[in-house]
């Protein structure tokens, strides 16, 4: 049996923000659709290899794991989110060591 050969990749939890709000708007709705266009194109340029809420309605309200060459990049790109930006959400990252066999492959 081989040795595992490792990467490091970067999870993201995204936390209620301080403008967190569980009310249901149009301005939020917007904000809503640009969060998750923002999460899908980073899913298809590959740069998020997985992601998705949770839905236990806790503080911690996604998780996304990216495949990034630096936690500065990772960091810029989870900033950049518009819910994010608009403080909606806050990003918690963390860089995580993982046999490399074990990522999803697209």
């Amino acid at each position: 049996m081989s040795q595992p050969e490792f990467t490091t990749v970067f999870l993201v939890f995204l936390r209620k923000g301080p403008n967190w709000t569980a009310e249901s708007t149009p301005e939020l709705e917007q904000l809503q659709a640009a969060h998750r266009a923002h999460l899908r194109a980073l899913r298809q340029s590959g740069k998020i290899r997985i992601l998705g809420p949770l839905l236990d309605n806790g503080d911690i309200r996604g998780v996304s794991l990216f495949r990034v060459p630096s936690l500065e990049e990772a960091r810029a790109l989870a900033e950049a989110d518009p819910a994010v930006i608009a403080g909606r959400l806050v990003i918690e990252i963390h860089p995580w060591m993982v046999d490399q066999t074990t990522l999803l492959e697209r």
